[in-house]
């Protein structure tokens, strides 16, 4: 009889397809969140693969993150299963076979070695390769240009003084002039509201649920941003962010904060796992409106320093007096400026970094248009002949 049951549940196991994504995740951002998104609707369940730190530096240069931030990153995006760490850069038909994945799932662009071959060669030769739409108006190149430049085309707001930087410092960091590349150089960003939805679980909390909010920047998506949320869960069971606009974020924070806009920070936020729903827009101060609105029980801030309202008054000056308030630790001491300190200190790294990868893109583009061209006079003189 147990055998008789068992069949049924093993052939459903093989039935479930498993699909296998890779890459490098350095600064995980919404783009490679809707990469995995897009993959996982393929199938059943999504393997990804992450390149060590040594793999990357050999094949594209040195990565903004660590391998063991990468790999949590990762982790924490709802749509993701399983992460392989230490996978290998050349993805081959070995390596889907290993984890018993169907087929390989990448962006429409395309990723190089550092000899200038296709990573994805032998997977796509096996027919074991499919293709999702890259997210345009971001790239983790892009995120790196604007903290090397110190950018702030990429928000609204009215000026205000610019980082201590050198601009002589700075020459160069975007990309080679000479070298665009049609996948890494910058595009704008569209926000739209099938992309949010496509993001949101729409989950409501449930009859009984302690409803915690968590308001702020939430820039630069990192590991210490995610293990604040992680403890801001676990005070309730159901977590609402509020996102503050990019001129409230760069009214306390200065110089060309937020790196990343308000939409393009909803939709890195949307991703993490422990986030039921997101405030867009989220007023500085928390009021009772906001509060009685989302039956909020408890907000949370973490350890950072608060900065008074534009009246000076603290912000959180009516969840404290209810007893609403409490500050929670990450427990991790990465900040998003020390992640755009990483950026600059090793600024010379990071633009040759840039530099090589948009020239060696381009270069392949232009190897793939002339033989896209080729092939169209041949199919023009064969017709030609024809006639």
């Amino acid at each position: 009889m147990e055998n008789c049951e068992a069949a049924p549940n093993e052939q459903k196991r093989r039935k479930q397809i498993r699909v296998w994504t890779d890459g490098c995740f350095d600064m995980v951002h919404f783009g490679h969140a809707n990469a995995l998104r897009q993959a996982k609707l393929m199938g059943d369940v999504l393997i990804v693969g992450i390149h060590s730190d040594a793999e990357i530096t050999v094949h594209k240069g040195p990565p903004v993150f660590n391998e063991q931030e990468r790999y949590k990153m990762c982790r924490a995006i709802k749509w993701v299963d399983e992460v392989v760490m230490g996978a290998p850069y050349v993805t081959t038909v070995e390596t889907l076979d290993e984890y018993n994945c169907d087929f390989c799932v990448h962006g429409d662009d395309i990723t190089l070695t550092a000899d200038g071959h296709d990573t994805y060669a032998a997977v796509k030769a096996a027919g074991r390769y499919k293709e999702c739409k890259r997210t345009a108006g971001v790239s983790t190149t892009n995120l790196v240009g604007r903290m090397l430049l110190m950018t702030k085309e990429h928000f609204d707001r009215a000026p205000s003084p610019i980082a201590n930087l050198d601009p002589g410092q700075v020459s160069g960091a975007s990309s080679d002039p000479s070298a665009k590349s049609p996948w890494t150089c910058v595009s704008h960003f569209l926000p739209t509201s099938q992309r949010i939805v496509q993001f949101s679980d729409g989950k409501e909390p449930n009859p009984g649920d302690k409803i915690i909010y968590a308001p702020g920047a939430f820039d630069l998506f990192h590991v210490g941003l995610l293990d604040f949320l992680e403890a801001a869960k676990k005070q309730g069971d159901y977590l609402i962010v509020g996102l503050h606009t990019d001129q409230v974020v760069n009214r306390y924070k200065g110089s060309n904060y937020p790196i990343m806009s308000l939409h393009q920070r909803v939709l890195s936020v949307l991703a993490c796992r422990h986030v039921d729903q997101v405030i867009i827009g989220a007023p500085y101060t928390v009021t009772t409106e906001l509060l009685d609105q989302f039956k909020v029980d408890l907000v949370v801030h973490g350890e950072t320093k608060v900065m008074g309202d534009e009246n000076g008054k603290d912000p959180f000056k009516m969840p404290k007096e209810k007893g609403m308030f409490k500050v929670v630790a990450s427990g991790s001491p990465l900040t998003t400026h020390a992640i755009v300190e990483r950026i600059i200190e090793n600024r010379l790294l990071f633009e040759e970094r840039n530099k090589k990868k948009e020239k060696k893109e381009a270069d392949c583009f232009a190897a793939i248009e002339k033989l896209a061209a080729q092939k169209q006079e041949r199919k023009a003189l064969e017709e030609k002949e024809n006639v």
